[in-house]
């Protein structure tokens, strides 16, 4: 039996998408947990919105869930961190280095050294590791789709993917609902439905 407060979400984020209400329905997806939009996500991280990606998809996961969700987050970050070399600003660099990489030093502990070695490259394509790095549009599709992997198989998202097709359940609800707001069909209580008591008016 599908859960009735997660059909009246749904439907409440199809309404807000309906009205061009985007940015509320985000928050609903993201505060609620229960559907992640991966369009959207994947817009993020093609446009270079790192920061509100990863914002978005802590709504669902942490870095610390699974080895998928530390991926993904670090894959993200990683970008950020190589877009920023890219356009010459090594300090934002640095401190990305410094805030943002010291939660996957439990799983490599060498990789604040390694990336704090691209500080020092006039072109960090010049590393052995990244002479294929091509483009930035590029780059972010690879990204993406290394991420899109990760998110198919984590199973922190299991689903949370599919938007459902609850159209067909409509008129059911429906006609429940409106049922609510009627006296009973077998004559107990039918002195003027819900609230209604003999005597008091």
């Amino acid at each position: 039996m599908a859960d009735p407060s997660r059909d009246i979400l749904y439907r409440i984020l199809q309404f807000l998408d309906s009205e061009n209400l985007k940015e509320t329905a985000r928050t609903l997806e993201r505060e609620s947990g229960f559907y992640f939009n991966m369009r959207f996500f994947e817009d993020l991280v093609l446009n270079g919105g790192f920061d509100e990606a990863e914002e978005y998809l802590y709504g669902f996961t942490d870095v610390h869930d699974n080895m998928y969700s530390t991926k993904i987050i670090f894959e993200i970050r990683k970008q950020k961190f190589l877009e920023t070399l890219d356009d010459g600003d090594r300090t934002k660099a640095l401190r990305l280095l410094m805030n943002e990489f010291k939660d996957f030093e439990p799983y490599n502990e060498t990789l604040c050294r390694e990336a704090s070695a691209l500080l020092t490259l006039d072109d960090f394509r010049n590393h052995e590791s990244l002479a294929d790095y091509g483009d930035i549009e590029g780059a972010r599709r690879l990204v993406m789709d290394d991420i899109r992997r990760c998110i198919e198989l984590n199973p922190t998202f299991q689903g949370k993917l599919q938007f459902p097709n609850i159209d067909a359940n409509l008129r059911r609800r429906l006609i429940m609902l409106g049922d609510l707001g009627r006296p009973p069909r077998n004559g107990i209580g039918s002195g003027g439905g819900c609230g209604h008591f003999p005597g008091i008016n």
